[in-house]
């Protein structure tokens, strides 16, 4: 039996990687389950919370640039989620709708605090100097792009969502969120000097 694969890489410091996308439709299926039965199952929701908090927090933080705001936003997501009635399992993609909800709300606590904080941090993980250095240099390089383009670099390289997916839970065409990226990344490389 041949297993499909594909080979898929990120930005300069991205490892190209194979996927078995049997194991990725299944691990879909599942989170979709999972969504189903998060309401009444606190084990479900638990294991959708260590899955996506960190995706969500980073949806959160693009969104809010509020560490404090994002950390509401994570809770309020997850709360959310055990409120969800009209999930269809068969139907759902779970991971865009977990991070279209935590979208909603972000924006929500964005409007309900207006806050206009400009500062953005997405945080790597290592060394502790060097993590700091990086969340700096980042932080500073991504100050740079707007909202738009900020949240579709952080669902592409954080949440590690499709243009598809990213489109779906933007609402707009997935050739303007590709155009947007690349945008987004050109502006970076010039920032970034290379």
């Amino acid at each position: 039996m041949a297993v499909e694969t594909k080979s898929i890489s990120g930005g300069d410091r991205a490892i190209s990687s194979l996927f078995n996308f049997k194991k990725a439709e299944k691990k879909a299926d599942d989170v979709n389950i999972l969504i189903e039965k998060c309401s009444s199952s606190k084990e479900c929701l638990a294991e959708l919370y260590h899955m996506f908090k960190q995706s969500v927090f980073a949806v959160a933080f693009s969104i809010t640039s509020d560490y404090h705001l994002s950390e509401d936003c994570v809770s309020e997501t997850f709360i959310r989620l055990t409120q969800t009635k009209n999930f269809n399992s068969s139907k759902g993609d779970g991971k865009g709708y977990i991070l279209t909800l935590a979208r909603n709300v972000a924006f929500e606590l964005r409007r309900r605090h207006k806050r206009d904080n400009t500062s953005f941090v997405i945080q790597s993980y290592g060394d502790a100097e060097q993590t700091v250095e990086d969340s700096i240099y980042i932080n500073q390089l991504m100050k740079h792009l707007n909202d738009k383009q900020r949240q579709i670099v952080v669902l592409k390289c954080c949440a590690e969502l499709t243009f598809k997916q990213i489109a779906k839970i933007m609402k707009c065409p997935e050739s303007t969120v590709k155009s947007r990226y690349q945008k987004a990344i050109s502006v970076l490389n010039e920032k970034a000097g290379e």
